[in-house]
């Protein structure tokens, strides 16, 4: 036999490897292919080797690992009516990839749609402080919010986490002077404190000095004693109440004996 006896089944030898090139499928272990037959679904396959006829099968592949999908700036009224711009991050994988592809055209743009009005929503609902503070909370409502509307869709939604929650310049202004009032309300109140505490004590000494009639002596000794070790040219001598009482009472006396 020659060469030329080999060229007619050429063309069909040819056609047949085409065939069976596009027939044959090799899915990774984080794949699955949904199968239909003649428009209808057949079945879920892979990993592996998969033999799809051509023209009456055809299959979908589908990823089954945790996609991070990025959720745009979104711009939100809080309830005490401060305008933030809020950035958001979801983690989301299929676990049933005959519902991802069936029951929704588009699986990863429907969750990002979803993801951009819950984010706006549930943190509508919120005041400033809160978004700043409680994130840990607002992040597992909109996680679960998310997850029961995208389980008829065969999705799961692991985790939501917000990014960013960025504010106008007037209102970081505000924000700073309204932190600041906060600070210097509290150093008064401990100021007043302190001066309260102290009056206390002051109070607590004069009863210990008025009931102990030599302990107003030492406490004038003790004051003549810091003066003394002070550069001042004047000295100022306190003297107790009781020896001007005894003064005022010999005056009178002295003037009667004048007369």
């Amino acid at each position: 036999m020659n060469l030329g006896d080999f060229i007619p089944y050429l063309a069909p030898t040819v056609v047949l490897l085409l065939i069976l090139g596009s027939a044959i499928k090799i899915l990774p272990e984080y794949e699955r292919g949904v199968v239909f037959f003649l428009g209808r679904f057949q079945s879920v396959k892979g990993p592996g080797l998969i033999i799809v006829i051509p023209g009456i099968q055809q299959m979908e592949r589908v990823d089954l690992r945790v996609i991070t999908l990025d959720v745009p700036t979104q711009d939100v009224i809080s309830r005490d009516n401060v305008t933030v711009h809020v950035s958001a991050v979801l983690y989301f994988r299929v676990v049933d990839p005959e519902k991802a592809i069936i029951q929704v055209e588009d699986f990863g743009d429907a969750t990002s749609q979803l993801a951009q009005t819950t984010l706006r929503s549930v943190l509508g609902k919120h005041d400033l402080d809160e978004m700043l503070s409680e994130r840990d909370k607002l992040n597992a409502d909109i996680q679960e919010i998310i997850d029961a509307q995208t389980e008829g869709w065969g999705i799961k939604v692991a985790n939501v986490e917000i990014k960013h929650v960025d504010l106008d310049d007037s209102m970081i202004r505000a924000i700073a002077r309204q932190a600041e009032a906060e600070r210097e309300r509290r150093a008064k109140v401990i100021h007043a404190e302190g001066e309260l505490q102290a009056s206390k004590k002051l109070v607590e000494a004069a009863e210990v000095m008025s009931s102990e009639a030599g302990a107003m002596q030492l406490r004038y000794l003790q004051t003549l004693s810091d003066m003394s070790t002070k550069n001042s040219s004047t000295i100022v001598f306190p003297l107790p109440m009781d020896m001007i009482k005894g003064f005022m009472q010999h005056k009178p006396a002295d003037k009667g004996k004048d007369e």
